[in-house]
């Protein structure tokens, strides 16, 4: 869809439709108070009639309004003024883009921007609202045979600013939403993709894809399970040992500066393209969505097209880990003993828990590239589910400045994060009494043990782990990826890169 920015006065406007917000209880936005006077209070009464209330989730499409030089008004409920928070903001955004695209209004001038939204300036309304459009008028609809078309679809949106100082700001900020967007949308669209067709050869086959887009700031390097076998990543290829699929990992190489001292940023996401569980099989209940156990890979994947559509000046490594668990004759089985990649040794005492395997084998090898930090990004256990919900991310990590980073960037983006501790106490859950430590911790603050295993691997560097397990799809009628965290994560590379919301 195309977005551009405007700062005019509404009774100017000659458009298809223009937007403006409601309050609670029946009190018009300053934008629509001037709509109502043109209209010599036409709005205002059919407010006392109760045709809108002004609730959140209401809207009310006027057509042919007196004196008004645009077809429509879009009336959209936006709570309680004092209450309009960011969370708010978008759900009135979403109210607003959903109800222009079912009535056929090809195009729209919105002036729920100039909403004052507690915490948030110019730019962030305005890259809010970018980002949910494109999220609102987001489908997965590739592999429909019959796929359902509007027949008016939305196809431009005129951002509305209070003044001209506001102009530079807001094309910035629908230049980084759009990036953003795209790269949510991406990481969607590869969450999204079956098993049968998304394997770890296709996440190589994308990796490639994005070097090609990209040539001049990205190069792609795919390591296949004999360099791994050479390597040394005896816990990597165990988890894909029972699968007819190779698994590969794709190292995609982002230079967005020359200078030599920089030193990459590396973001590593787990790309288990189906996880049955193994040997340790999972139940057939929902086993169809553990297509999203390579969500991590996503992610990743869409925030390197985001860094590389904006040439954000960083060098930046996105790896991701791909292979498929899969029970066979060849599997790797409860009782194995794995010696890794750093020469540690792990007793598998439960094949499910093989994101870790795979991840510990790759955070050693990404030490090669002597990083600045690494974040590694998955779907690793279902205990941070019950610990938080499907509403935060969970977030440890071995380097307190790198970890408020990432909080900040959470809080900018409502991309929400919550840390967890990580203490030594929690290590004694992986003892084993035949190597160097199991791969499972039992039940008991299970997210936490699991991100005590990984943190064995990467002393020689700062580390956090995102585990995204209830955060990286939904599940019910509303299935499908969430692309989360690539804005949290797109964020935290925007703020290194010193980018600023205010300039």
């Amino acid at each position: 869809m195309e977005f551009s920015i405007k700062s005019g006065s509404p009774e100017k406007q000659r458009s298809a439709c223009v937007v403006v917000g409601v309050f609670e209880p029946r009190r018009l936005s300053p934008i629509a108070e001037q709509l109502d006077k043109i209209s010599d209070g036409y709005i205002s009464a059919l407010l006392r009639r109760g045709d809108l209330e002004g609730k959140i989730g209401q809207a009310l499409l006027l057509h042919h309004v007196p004196n008004v030089l645009s077809e429509r008004i879009l009336l959209v409920g936006c709570g309680k003024e004092r209450d309009l928070d960011e969370r708010q903001y978008k759900q009135v955004i979403q109210k607003a883009i959903s109800t222009l695209n079912e009535t056929g209004s090809m195009e729209a001038v919105c002036f729920l921007t100039e909403l004052h939204v507690r915490g948030c300036n110019t730019y962030w309304k305005v890259r809010y609202a970018v980002e949910t459009a494109e999220e609102s008028l987001y489908s997965f609809d590739q592999l429909k045979s019959n796929r359902v078309e509007l027949r008016r679809p939305l196809r431009k949106i005129v951002l509305n600013v209070p003044s001209r100082r506001d102009l530079n700001r807001s094309e910035r900020a629908i230049k980084h939403g759009l990036a953003i967007a795209a790269g949510i949308k991406v990481a969607k669209d590869l969450g999204n993709m079956p098993p049968n067709i998304c394997n770890p050869a296709y996440l190589a086959s994308q990796a490639r894809q994005l070097a090609d887009n990209f040539s001049g700031y990205i190069t792609t390097r795919v390591i296949g399970e004999q360099e791994m076998r050479d390597l040394g990543m005896n816990a990597y290829l165990a988890v894909g040992s029972g699968s007819q699929n190779e698994s590969l990992m794709s190292v995609i190489d982002y230079r967005g500066t020359a200078k030599p001292s920089v030193k990459p940023i590396v973001l590593l996401g787990k790309g288990v393209t189906f996880d049955s569980g193994g040997i340790s099989l999972k139940p057939a209940e929902s086993m169809d969505e553990m297509k999203f156990d390579m969500c991590g890979a996503a992610a990743v994947y869409g925030v390197m097209r985001v860094i590389a559509e904006l040439k954000l000046p960083l060098k930046v490594i996105g790896v991701l880990a791909g292979c498929e668990n899969m029970p066979a004759g060849a599997a790797y089985r409860p009782g194995d003993v794995l010696t890794t990649l750093s020469g540690q040794t792990v007793e598998v005492l439960n094949t499910d828990a093989e994101g870790r395997l795979v991840l510990c084998d790759a955070l050693t090898y990404v030490e090669r590239f002597e990083p600045e930090l690494v974040i590694d990004v998955a779907t690793l256990t279902g205990a941070s589910v019950i610990a938080l919900g499907h509403h935060l991310t969970a977030l440890m990590s071995n380097h307190n400045p790198l970890a408020h980073e990432l909080m900040t960037a959470s809080e900018q983006t409502g991309d929400r994060a919550w840390r967890l501790p990580l203490q030594d106490e929690y290590n004694e859950q992986l003892d084993s009494n035949v190597a160097d430590m199991a791969n499972v911790g039992g039940r008991p603050g299970g997210a936490i043990t699991a991100a005590c295993f990984l943190s064995r691997f990467v002393r020689r560097y700062h580390w956090a782990h995102l585990d995204i397990a209830g955060t990286a799809w939904r599940s019910g009628k509303a299935k499908g990826a969430t692309g989360r965290p690539v804005a949290l994560l797109a964020q935290f590379l925007f703020n290194r890169a010193g980018f600023r919301d205010d300039e």
